[in-house]
């Protein structure tokens, strides 16, 4: 083929340099690799499955198309190792270059998927993934910690997701490298910055798809131990959802895709306002429910005779006591009325009994009128007046003055 210029005025269309290429690759010839396994789309339905194969000592890989029926014949899976043999081709219509496979040999399972899955064992022995352990995220943040690359698409879902969940929320977002060599510490730095930021209420580290080499730098044991020592909680959100790298086990919430995680760190606004009208909704018709109910139950309390007129205990007290005066007054009466008959009795017992009318039977009282001048006493004894002895005698109507002229013993 003639060797073709090209220049500023004649420049190539892309279909052109497309073919130029393509002839070049094609030209290269067949050719054995030996690689491992790190992501695999395979269908029955499918004519062919499309396979990556990644570099053992280099973070390099390349794509594979393989026919479906030589790749379920191979019974493969992520982490082999394999050598395929294969034609390079480059795909006119979008200029991806590719290894159409034509053999697939197994050689043993892949070094780093094989070391990730030792180290995800080692740290769930140790207890790293505990459910007690992992930190329960706030109902609603104030600020947001987003460590994500620059420009990136999960940067832009994470973003677009919470505000229009809640327009409210704030962000702190430190831009990282997300692959590489550089992704851990960059990773771990940004993480310490947030996590003694006291404004941060969550952190989320997210990142879009990608080839699982590119997802790598999330499994490697120090960024999963920074992971595991921050005091705020964390959000893993990586890859689609079938990647599982060893992060999204040790974060506190592991997110299926940079979305979903802005979807699990914000409520949603509009659906809490709608929440909140239903529960006054239901508070109010509670309540309605509740103000009838008791109308209902005062309406047949005071339906009953005892309130319906409330002066009928009064008055039935009333009675009662009423009938206990009038019990009480014939008591007393009767007792009084007693009384005054025994008064009756008794005075004319004392009066029967009294000196007056002991005198007005005929007896008197002789007292001695001693010659000294001293008291008078009444005569009890015939010794108390010898012959010549001056005496008083009382009678009903008056006394009578006598002297002694001789005493007489009783027989």
């Amino acid at each position: 083929m003639a060797k073709q210029t090209t220049s500023a005025e004649h420049p190539f269309s892309v279909t052109t340099i497309n073919k130029l290429v393509g002839n070049w690759v094609g030209r290269l010839g067949d050719a054995w690799v030996e690689g491992e396994l790190i992501q695999i789309n395979l269908k029955p339905t499918w004519s062919f499955s499309y396979l990556s194969l990644k570099d053992l000592n280099e973070d390099v890989s390349m794509q594979l198309t393989c026919p479906t029926r030589i790749a379920a014949a191979a019974n493969i899976s992520n982490g082999d190792r394999v050598i395929v043999h294969g034609k390079p081709r480059l795909y006119e219509r979008n200029g991806q270059y590719s290894l159409t496979v034509s053999e697939i040999r197994h050689v043993g399972i892949g070094e780093e998927l094989a070391r990730i899955e030792q180290l995800r064992r080692d740290l769930a022995a140790e207890g790293l993934f505990r459910t007690e352990l992992k930190k329960p995220l706030p109902v609603l943040p104030n600020c947001v910690g987003l460590i994500t690359g620059q420009g990136s698409a999960a940067e832009r879902d994470v973003l677009k997701v919470t505000h229009d969940r809640w327009p409210a929320v704030q962000f702190k977002i430190i831009n990282t490298a997300v692959q590489g060599q550089r992704a851990q510490p960059e990773i771990i730095a940004a993480l310490a910055q947030l996590d003694a930021d006291p404004d941060v209420d969550v952190i989320i580290i997210a990142r879009g798809g990608g080839s699982v080499e590119d997802l790598f730098p999330f499994s490697k044991e120090g960024l999963v131990r920074a992971v595991a020592a921050a005091h705020t909680p964390v959000i893993s959100a990586i890859g689609h959802e079938p990647d599982q790298p060893i992060l999204d086990n040790v974060a506190d919430f592991a997110a299926k895709t940079p979305t979903d995680a802005g979807k699990n760190v914000v409520p949603d606004a509009v659906q809490e306002a709608l929440m909140v009208q239903e529960m006054r909704s239901r508070a109010a018709s509670a309540l309605r429910s509740w103000v009838v109910r008791e109308e209902e139950a005062l309406k047949s309390m005071r339906s009953r005779p005892v309130l319906s007129n409330p002066y009928t205990i009064v008055e039935e007290q009333e009675a009662v006591i009423a009938e206990c005066l009038q019990r009480s007054s014939r008591c007393v009466a009767a007792a009084v009325t007693q009384e005054d008959r025994e008064i009756v009795n008794l005075r004319a017992r004392v009066t029967a009994l009294g000196p007056a009318a002991t005198l007005k039977r005929g007896y008197s009282v002789v007292q001695v009128l001693p010659r000294d001048g001293s008291e008078q006493h009444v005569v009890t004894t015939i010794d108390e007046t010898p012959p010549g002895s001056q005496l008083r005698i009382r009678v009903t109507d008056g006394s009578i003055t006598a002297a002694t002229m001789g005493t007489t013993p009783a027989d």
